[in-house]
């Protein structure tokens, strides 16, 4: 049995790459931060990066594989975890999702750490040939990708989508976190929408950025969100964060979801729509374009939004059938390769 201390473990993508047909790998659980609690499930910030931690646990664990967390730490902090497994002699594992932080700004910070990370990995992974080759451009490292597991259960995954009255495009501002830039997209869409009769453009935004105690409080953005609400057409939607059950029954009831992403590399909400059928248009920034069947259009840190080539992609769900969707037993079986393909890897650096 391998022992994978895996930061973290109870984020769906990683509890998504293990399958039950597939033994020989135990991940150890999110240990509970110091300082309680910060995010969805209890792993961040991850006590697994202390050096502390990696050495009174030394005996738990054989590999340490990284996928998030990483963010608040300094480099000389990432230096440390480096240094101590070496010293305790346990190989290092890192599936690198993000080229670009999408929580980040700036990108020196984050950087600095994958110049740490990736030449010190036993062995990478990634998402999409793009991320890979550019791992191989910039750091002359191998990755070996694989893709994004299933996001959604199989209940959600298998349930028909029901028939929408009007055609609804969807902008998720979220908590406006440091990658997305909304009011662009949602302006240009607006200004268009006459011309798709019936349609309806939903923008949704969490009730936080309204809090003045919130870290995400930006209440100048909310407000020329909230403007757009009575305009024809556009219907607002503030609310809290949505539970998983919530945030699968929102992307089954639009048709098209627009991310507004300056900036980042992969993304787990497009998954969720690939399982539930929902069409996706998203900025070419990154290597969204890879990842998964979907509609692309100019925006990223150095280049204003290509208006037309959104209005375009939009207009390609509207205009096209029902895209495809995978059964259960395709994303089950990929699961299960997923499963398969991580116990080698693990194996490998082992040896």
């Amino acid at each position: 049995m391998i022992r994978v201390a895996s930061v973290p473990e109870s984020h769906v993508y990683v509890r998504h790459l293990a399958h039950p047909s597939v033994p020989g790998v135990v991940r150890l659980p999110d240990p509970v931060p110091r300082d309680g609690c910060t995010v969805p499930g209890g792993w961040w910030p991850p006590v697994m990066l202390e050096p502390d931690w990696l050495e009174s646990h030394s005996d738990d664990f054989d590999i340490l594989h990284i996928h998030f967390g990483f963010d608040t730490l300094s480099t000389d902090q990432v230096h440390e975890v480096i240094c101590m497994l070496r010293r305790l002699e346990k190989p290092l594992v890192y599936t690198l999702h993000d080229l670009r932080n999408p929580h980040q700004r700036e990108s020196r910070s984050h950087t600095a750490a994958l110049d740490l990370l990736v030449p010190a990995a036993d062995a990478l992974i990634t998402l999409t040939p793009g991320a890979r080759d550019e791992i191989q451009r910039r750091w002359d490292g191998d990755a070996i990708v694989l893709p994004h597991p299933h996001v959604v259960p199989r209940s959600w995954l298998e349930r028909p989508r029901d028939r929408a009255e009007h055609f609804v495009v969807g902008v998720h501002a979220k908590s406006l976190r440091a990658s997305m830039d909304p009011l662009p997209v949602i302006e240009a869409l607006a200004d268009r929408l006459v011309e798709w009769p019936g349609a309806v453009l939903q923008v949704d935004v969490h009730d936080e950025i309204f809090d003045p105690g919130n870290y995400w409080y930006a209440p100048d953005v909310g407000q020329r969100i909230l403007a757009f609400e009575g305009q024809p057409q556009i219907d607002v939607q503030v609310h809290p964060y949505f539970s998983d059950e919530e945030l699968w029954a929102y992307l089954s009831s639009i048709d098209v979801s627009v991310l507004a992403y300056r900036f980042g590399t992969h993304s787990g909400w497009m998954e969720a729509c690939h399982d539930l059928g929902t069409g996706v248009v998203v900025s070419d920034c990154g290597y969204y374009g890879e990842q998964r069947p979907c509609e692309v259009f100019g925006f990223d840190e150095h280049a204003e939004l290509d208006k037309e080539a959104l209005f375009k992609a939009v207009g390609a769900f509207q205009e096209a059938p029902a895209r495809a969707r995978p059964s259960w037993v395709v994303r089950d079986a990929e699961r299960r390769e997923l499963a398969a393909a991580h116990a080698e890897i693990y194996a490998a650096v082992m040896r």
